[in-house]
């Protein structure tokens, strides 16, 4: 093979690398995966009890939230080395950062808050008052709408990032944890982990206009619990992580519909795409590991041990 189809290939091999960062929140640490090859590269202490996870928009930064240190860290990709922190308010969980790249907005489960930092001047611009116990974020791609989910009061909070602060309430299936956008934001899909549903909420009118069941044969019913959630970018699927249940559901998003059960590790907590849309994620909090599902044939492939307790996940396209 000359030089130039042998640098054709390596360009080819490695173009869709990804690497993985997931929180283990019994090992106060991160593990770092190589998503393409389901390789563990190292393990990198945090603070206490890490959860929550983001990248910047460029990659250059990993947030972390260490919730019983009552912190945000910042580590440095290319160094995994912490370099600062952020002010996040007590115990923060789940977070996401405005399209901006600037806002970060945080749940404060026992303070029944949302407090928003400024991620440039590392401030807290303001705290905004929710219902009891705040859960889920998710934040529209278009910037819009800012959403929490709030476990004990069963509502979804709509905030206006442009006035930071609520406009809209949507109540829903009890103990809601993750929110999620449809790409064209025009969709809203909640969780609900004691009703073991999933609702769709319409994003122009605030209301719920579609809801869904989980029901697994062989499976007991307290244990489908839905947790996480994830939009496809081709708007046609969503994946939704059942918790005890070890299944990941397969839901055609137009029927609201599910295609398919995956069964995956015990106590299926978070999700995560390849940058390639070959893959997919799962953290499996009690089985100490991640499955690995291939998208095409929507087959689980591989497991691989992490750590205690993986909780979080977030992927770099290398």
């Amino acid at each position: 093979m000359n030089k130039y189809l042998l640098l054709l290939a390596l360009c080819v091999s490695t173009s869709f690398a990804d690497t993985l960062y997931i929180t283990l929140e019994k090992d106060n640490a991160l593990a770092v995966v190589d998503g393409a090859s389901g390789t563990l590269l190292k393990t990198v202490p945090l603070g206490q009890r890490p959860r929550g996870l983001a990248l910047s928009k460029n990659g250059s930064l990993l947030y972390v939230a260490a919730s019983d240190d009552d912190t945000i860290q910042i580590l440095d990709t290319n160094t995994l080395k912490v370099i600062g922190d952020l002010p996040a308010g007590e115990d923060p969980e789940t977070f996401r950062i405005h399209p901006n790249g600037r806002w970060l907005y945080v749940s404060n489960e026992d303070d029944n808050i949302v407090t928003v930092v400024d991620v440039e001047k590392r401030s807290v611009i303001t705290e905004i008052s929710v219902g009891v116990e705040p859960e889920g974020i998710a934040i529209s791609s278009d910037g819009l709408w800012v959403v929490n989910t709030s476990e004990t009061t069963n509502m979804v909070h709509w905030i206006d990032p442009r006035q930071q602060g609520i406009t809209d309430n949507t109540l829903v299936d009890p103990r809601p944890r993750a929110a999620e956008f449809s790409v064209d934001n025009k969709s809203l899909f909640v969780t609900s982990e004691i009703a073991g549903s999933l609702s769709r909420i319409d994003v122009a009118s605030k209301q719920v206009e579609q809801q869904l069941s989980f029901r697994i044969p062989g499976v007991d019913q307290e244990l489908i619990q839905p947790v996480g959630v994830l939009a496809h970018p081709d708007n046609r699927l969503l994946f939704v992580a059942l918790g005890p249940a070890n299944r990941v559901a397969v839901v055609d998003i137009q029927k609201m519909e599910v295609i398919k059960y995956l069964l995956v590790g015990q106590r299926v907590w978070n999700l995560a795409f390849s940058p390639d849309l070959k893959r997919l994620y799962t953290t499996n909090g009690v089985s100490n590991d991640i499955s690995i599902i291939e998208l095409d044939s929507l087959k689980v492939t591989k497991s691989l041990r992490v750590g205690h307790y993986p909780w979080g996940i977030t992927v770099k396209d290398d």
